[in-house]
């Protein structure tokens, strides 16, 4: 796989620039985007998801560019988005959101409601199928969020902050299914919370204020803390803390 972000600038007001040439190559295909809140993490992943545009700068994945008419419909079947918000559409069951999100990327109605069954069940949610999705909690709409992904096949998912807001139990549950997809689908995730790096991951990407300050293993990730931390999680954390806030 490869996601490549070449000279991208950005912004959301004429003064306040987020991104301003950034490049990125992302060829893993299970990386973690950590940065603190305003880093650019959520901007970055929009603009791959093709929900905002760049005023300059590519966007490819596996050569195929979303601004170019000819491979658009490729790069939109290939690449799935959950934001932080899944919004459930209402009047529809789980299983009729799920096989929405199929239908939009291009699938037939009866293919999309086929494949939705078994995504359903991937992501632990088939009991549910026929309950309403406002019914659902944070974090089996997120689940939802992840079978509609997963119903048109999607090659790489982009989750922006997909454990935030949910408590230790639901990150765990939801953490367990992100392992049990690894090796089938691409995943790029983003969080300001070091604990999600957990053993998910293989590759670290450190975005802080619309720059990349780091990019590597877990392992190198971790060297950067020093010989004071002890355990994954305070070596994330001092790891993090040098990164972002530029301490020896």
């Amino acid at each position: 796989m490869t996601l490549q972000f070449s000279r991208i600038a950005f912004r959301y007001t004429r003064n306040v620039p987020v991104f301003t040439g950034l490049d990125l190559v992302i060829d893993n295909p299970s990386t973690v985007l950590l940065g603190p809140n305003g880093a650019g993490k959520s901007t970055l992943m929009a603009l791959a998801a093709t929900h905002i545009r760049p005023e300059r700068g590519q966007i490819t994945w596996k050569g195929q560019s979303p601004a170019k008419r000819r491979g658009k419909a490729d790069y939109l079947r290939a690449v799935a988005w959950l934001p932080q918000e899944i919004v459930a559409i209402p009047g529809l069951t789980v299983r009729e959101q799920v096989a929405y999100s199929g239908w939009l990327k291009g699938m037939s109605r009866s293919s999309a409601w086929q494949a939705s069954a078994d995504a359903l069940r991937r992501v632990n949610l088939g009991e549910l199928a026929n309950r309403r999705t406002h019914q659902l909690s944070g974090g089996q709409k997120r689940r939802m969020g992840l079978a509609g992904a997963l119903t048109h096949q999607s090659e790489l998912i982009l989750m922006d902050e997909p454990t935030a807001g949910l408590d230790p139990t639901q990150r765990r549950v939801f953490r367990g299914l992100l392992d049990k997809l690894s090796g089938d689908v691409n995943v790029v995730v983003s969080t300001h919370q070091t604990e999600d790096l957990a053993d998910s991951y293989s590759e670290v990407v450190v975005l802080d204020r619309g720059m990349v300050s780091f990019q590597g293993s877990i392992e190198d990730f971790h060297a950067l803390a020093g010989h004071g931390a002890s355990g994954s999680r305070e070596r994330a954390e001092a790891a993090y803390a040098h990164l972002v806030r530029g301490e020896a």
